[in-house]
């Protein structure tokens, strides 16, 4: 394999220039850059991530942290901030908390974050005094994206925004009998969105004079298969005339699963059920979910974009920003006027 020498014997230059010119520093001339990166390409050079991490006091690898990766959320925020990051010779680090019960998670230490990566992006994730401390000492800049982290940025949708709009698309089609499904126990302090969509939810229906059915509020992991079984049992329970004739969902995946659960039951969806939801998930038209769509993409570029400014651009990290991506009600098949 060429060594960098080589590359600075054949280009003319010496070896720093050959380094300046390969990180896209400055105090290179373009002509200079052009013909070092022409002979490192002829001679198949390729810099050592980790000399280059010696010498620059940079890994160029940001961590990305997230209590879930398996959920088409946090997979399409990751997808958006690798790409983010590629663009500006950045890489990602997954640090995946997920534990084996919904109600834990692993938490981050020094010894997953020291000398690994250069920032930080966390994923919908409260993080504890601890780890905040450990941001602070280790000197890693941060940006947050869902649930606010204490003194950095944040990057995140109106949750509660987004639930009216569903919520009130039902209302406007002279639904009354509405049911929610998405509540989580309130142990589970690791994810506070799921909280947060609840409570707009009823909050909603009180400023519509609507009273709040306890038996139609639904804890449910948040996935299609546990929210097909919840609501096959709620159905069940109720004869025609005394179920609820719309479905709140505080998720997509989840709104699917209430789909499919009132089709096994022979229910037609809208007209014996309406369903809506909330995320957009790349299904939600092929299914014909009525939903309030969120950007994951832009979430995870501007994140990106944010750190990379702070990393790459001397821009420094307000602690005080929150930036919100807007939602918008997308209307398909799922929802129609009670019978």
């Amino acid at each position: 394999m060429s060594t960098i020498t080589d590359v600075a014997r054949e280009a003319g230059v010496s070896v720093a220039t050959v380094s300046r010119a390969l990180r896209g520093l400055d105090r290179v001339s373009p002509e200079t850059r052009e013909k070092v990166i022409q002979v490192a390409e002829e001679l198949n050079y390729m810099a050592s991530p980790t000399a280059t991490s010696l010498a620059s006091g940079r890994t160029e690898v940001v961590g990305v942290v997230a209590p879930f990766l398996t959920r088409w959320f946090f997979a399409s925020l990751v997808s958006a901030i690798e790409k983010s990051l590629r663009a500006r010779g950045h890489h990602v680090l997954l640090f995946d908390l997920e534990d084996e019960s919904y109600d834990s998670r692993l938490h981050l230490s020094q010894n997953l974050l020291w000398r690994r990566v250069d920032g930080v992006i966390t994923l919908n994730l409260p993080m504890t005094d601890e780890e905040l401390a450990l941001l602070d000492r280790l000197a890693l800049p941060a940006v947050a994206i869902g649930t606010p982290m204490p003194g950095h940025p944040c990057v995140r949708i109106d949750d509660a925004d987004a639930m009216r709009q569903a919520t009130e698309h039902l209302i406007s089609q002279g639904h009354r009998r509405i049911a929610y499904i998405g509540a989580v126990p309130g142990n589970v302090a690791h994810v506070l969105t799921p909280q947060g969509r609840r409570r707009a939810f009823e909050e909603t229906l009180a400023a519509h004079g609507i009273p709040l059915r306890e038996e139609w509020v639904l804890n449910c992991d948040w996935t299609a298969d546990a929210a097909a079984e919840h609501t096959s049992a709620l159905l069940t329970c109720f004869s025609a005339a005394e179920r609820p004739t719309a479905i709140v969902a505080a998720s997509d995946e989840m709104a699917f699963g209430a789909m499919a659960a009132a089709h096994r039951l022979g229910l037609h969806v809208p007209d014996d059920l309406s369903v809506v939801g909330i995320d957009d998930h790349t299904l939600s038209n092929v299914l014909g979910l009525t939903t309030v769509r969120q950007d994951v993409e832009a979430q995870g570029q501007v994140a990106a974009n944010l750190l990379l400014g702070a990393l790459l651009d001397d821009q420094p990290l307000d602690p005080s920003v929150m930036t919100y991506v807007p939602t918008e009600l997308v209307v398909r098949d799922s929802v129609a006027p009670p019978r």
